[in-house]
């Protein structure tokens, strides 16, 4: 899915212990004392590293950039298997140690960065600062996802398909889920955008990774990991966030002020307020880092 990147950026490969991960680069390497950038992109149907193409191009210049498609989404493998929790942990890992100098400025968002966290807690020595947007673990402070419906329909055989098929496999389904929930403002939803999401989704086997979110196999509560973190970390969160507010994020916040250096929220922005308002969070991110320490 290198048409959907930035000039300037090629693919590379990594074999890993789930298969062969696909991840986009900075053609020409940027200074080595700098620690590297990683963008992990968040796991709902048509995800890929795509979300973040609109942000890493302006660290290219100072920074080592790398953005995976994480297995069973986007031009990376995907094997049938029935992904969970620890899936992803270790290959966050592996890619952490194989591919990137570390400790790494790590960009995550939803699932997936309440993932990172967990990860950050077992290895702490692989990240310098997390930059998080809406993390989540769908299920933080005892609320259960998998109780409700869609996770209920997308644990039953056959239904769960066809779930995927109506749901996320066509361009109208796409168009749909991005203006009902993922952003805020509809207008800011691209045809390439549109283009891009049904690439991944439209991948042979996309649907495991996709309903293994969707049936709740990846979900838990980030509230009780959330007093663990020792890594610095700044959350992001668009104030329009349907799936986890931004009182959610407040609370997560809350329970470890010490290391949670900033709390940002982004006015008339939903859950994924990088692909939405990316200049916004490109310029809260400058300042961030350009503070002592950071």
């Amino acid at each position: 899915m290198l048409r959907f990147h930035p000039p300037g950026f090629i693919d590379r490969t990594l074999e890993t212990s789930l298969g062969q991960l696909v991840y986009y680069t900075t053609e020409q390497p940027a200074p080595s004392p700098s620690p590297a950038m990683v963008f992990l992109h968040s796991l709902g149907g048509g995800s890929s590293a795509y979300e973040w193409s609109r942000v890493y191009p302006a660290f290219a210049a100072e920074y080592p950039i790398f953005a995976p498609d994480l297995i069973g989404w986007g031009a990376s493998a995907h094997p049938v298997r029935e992904y969970q929790v620890e899936d992803y942990l270790t290959l966050m890992q592996e890619f952490l140690q194989q591919v990137t100098s570390v400790p790494a400025i790590v960009w995550a968002s939803s699932l997936t960065a309440g993932l990172v966290i967990r990860l950050a807690i077992q290895r702490p020595d692989l990240f310098q600062t997390l930059i998080l947007v809406s993390p989540s673990g769908y299920g933080d402070f005892g609320s259960d996802y998998r109780r409700g419906l869609s996770a209920q329909l997308a644990g039953i055989p056959g239904v769960d398909r066809l779930l995927y098929a109506v749901g996320a496999n066509n361009e109208l389904a796409i168009r749909n889920f991005l203006q009902q929930f993922l952003f805020a403002q509809p207008d800011r939803i691209s045809d390439e955008l549109v283009a891009a999401y049904l690439a991944s989704a439209q991948q042979p086997n996309a649907e495991y990774a996709a309903l293994a979110s969707l049936k709740g196999n990846l979900c838990f509560d980030l509230a009780l990991y959330m007093g663990q973190l020792q890594v610095p970390t700044v959350l992001l969160w668009g104030e329009r966030a349907w799936f986890s507010r931004p009182e959610t994020g407040e609370r997560l916040a809350s329970l470890n002020p010490k290391v949670v250096k900033a709390f940002l929220k982004i006015p008339d922005a939903g859950v994924l307020a990088h692909l939405e308002v990316p200049a916004i969070v490109i310029g809260l991110i400058r300042g961030q880092l350009s503070q002592p320490g950071a």
